[in-house]
């Protein structure tokens, strides 16, 4: 696929809609992580509620309930793991012979679009689904060291129990948010797919997506209760 033949067969309404998609996608992702003082985010919060269990684990003779939690964290992010390794599979069936899409897509959008454009908006999915499998599984691994960092510590209060907690801690933030940034990829997977309809379809599932995203971490009930409201 050359890319020189690529660019040159999009219109400045796809550059715009690509423009879009991907500050958008900057744009929340890093609004969730850094919020006002005013208005907390959900992941942010929730990583304060991180740290508190490793601070409340100290206080535990019996780990086994916090060990069944890390383990139910491990396999949410396996599954999700597994789940966008089978998608850029087919992906990548798709981008090798893509003639079976056109036939759908064109029956919406009625144009004949050469393959080599076909094959660039399904590689736009595809960079998206392989950074959420990456994020997924360094996500999975960081919920597995603090697994072991939270089996490290000892039972009896001595020196360095309390910093091996806050390490425990900071490490299941640093696993929870690399698991939410995979997450949103995939949100932005799916409204890349509509660029398949053209960039007007591109622009509006961008605009969704960034609402449904924004909405659930600033203006969700689950915002609400955390924030105390």
């Amino acid at each position: 696929m050359d890319p020189g033949a690529t660019l040159s067969l999009l219109s400045p309404l796809d550059i715009v809609a690509l423009l879009l998609l991907g500050g958008a996608f900057l744009a929340v992702g890093w609004r969730i992580e850094h919020p006002g003082r005013a208005r907390l985010s959900v992941t942010v919060m929730m990583s304060e509620h991180r740290r508190e269990w490793m601070r409340v684990m100290l206080g535990r003779d019996n780990r086994i309930f916090d060990s069944q939690i890390m383990g139910m964290l491990r396999q949410g992010t396996a599954f999700f793991a597994s789940t966008s390794l089978i998608s850029i599979g087919g992906l990548l069936a798709l981008i090798g012979n893509p003639a079976p899409l056109e036939g759908v897509a064109e029956g919406f959008i009625g144009d004949g679009t050469p393959e080599i454009l076909w094959q660039a908006k399904l590689m736009l999915v595809l960079l998206f689904l392989a950074h959420a499998f990456l994020r997924f599984v360094w996500a999975n691994r960081l919920f597995g060291y603090c697994a072991v960092l939270i089996a490290a510590v000892p039972n009896q209060p001595g020196e360095g129990v309390n910093h091996r907690a806050v390490v425990a801690g900071e490490i299941n933030v640093r696993a929870a948010m690399n698991f939410n940034r995979g997450l949103r990829a995939v949100y932005f997977a799916l409204a890349a797919l509509a660029w398949l309809l053209g960039p007007v379809a591109l622009a509006i599932a961008t605009a969704a997506v960034t609402w449904v995203l924004w909405s659930r971490e600033f203006r969700s009930e689950p915002q609400r209760l955390l924030a105390g409201k």
